[in-house]
């Protein structure tokens, strides 16, 4: 599936991600330094591992990811969300996040990250139980729900 957002082009699937692109925006955002060549196979394997992924693309250039694991039926954990450094603050990883919890609407969504990230999470419309501690940002699809009127309380 291919949709349109703001002159990009974002992809779903877990399928055919080029593993030096996701190294690459690993890189930009300082989680991976310099990878041996008999390792880089897991910028690949992590996303045939994952239930779903978005990327994110300008042209040729990958320019965004997110790759999550769930049993797709009660929960979801968001792995990695990562947007190159001279694209941030556009509302990409807003719009990946909420393509995410489309997937999963009425779930349990988990965000394991640092508390710099907490408040990017609670635009989200996750919930951080302990701002002072690294950890999870939660969003419970069911508390969503009855707010919406589809779930009694």
């Amino acid at each position: 599936m291919y949709q349109y957002f703001n002159g990009l082009v974002i992809r779903e699937g877990t399928e055919g991600v080029p593993a030096d692109a996701v190294e690459a925006l690993f890189k930009d955002a300082g989680w991976s330094r310099t990878t041996p060549n008999w390792q880089k196979e897991k910028f690949t394997l992590i996303f045939q591992n994952a239930t779903w992924a978005f990327t994110v693309w300008d042209d040729e250039q990958m320019i965004a990811m997110v790759r999550v694991i769930s049993d797709q039926v009660m929960a979801a954990n968001i792995m990695d969300l990562v947007v190159r450094s001279d694209y941030r603050g556009r509302g990409i990883g807003q719009k990946l996040v909420a393509l995410c919890v489309q997937k999963l609407p009425h779930g349990d969504w988990f965000a394991h990250t640092s508390s710099n990230n907490f408040p990017f999470y609670e635009k989200c419309g996750f919930e951080v139980k302990d701002i002072s501690q690294n950890g999870t940002c939660a969003y419970y699809g069911y508390i969503q729900a009855r707010k919406e009127g589809h779930r009694k309380p």
